[in-house]
């Protein structure tokens, strides 16, 4: 009896692996073995760096609360206080843009806690 081998699954995943290294560098994208070790590689930053992108944005919205408060004379951790005292519900991502894009809609809101 002939040997019975799996070559239709294992090139169906041989195959994605490769296409998932299109546009690697050289043997890259072209050795399955060097292909797979860089795209695990490559998924692993990128489960990583969906997280890190949350940090940094979150990082980004504070310094920009912090310098459209701080036009108006109050600092970054006395405003998010006080808008927790009055129970204003907006979120930084909200504050951060009407900091930047509003600055009427952003004076309002100080004003509001103040």
């Amino acid at each position: 009896m002939p040997r019975s081998v799996n070559v239709v699954a294992a090139r169906r995943r041989r195959k994605k692996v490769l296409n998932m290294a299109k546009g690697y560098w050289g043997s890259r994208s072209k050795v399955f073995t060097i292909a797979k070790n860089t795209v695990e590689k490559g998924l692993q930053y990128a489960y990583r760096d969906r997280k890190a992108k949350k940090r940094e944005f979150r990082a980004l919205w504070i310094q920009r609360i912090n310098a459209g408060a701080r036009e108006y004379g109050i600092s970054y951790s006395q405003f998010i206080g006080k808008l927790a005292s009055k129970n204003i519900g907006l979120n930084r991502k909200v504050l951060a843009d009407l900091a930047m894009n509003n600055k009427e809609a952003f004076k309002a809101v100080i004003d509001a806690v103040k």
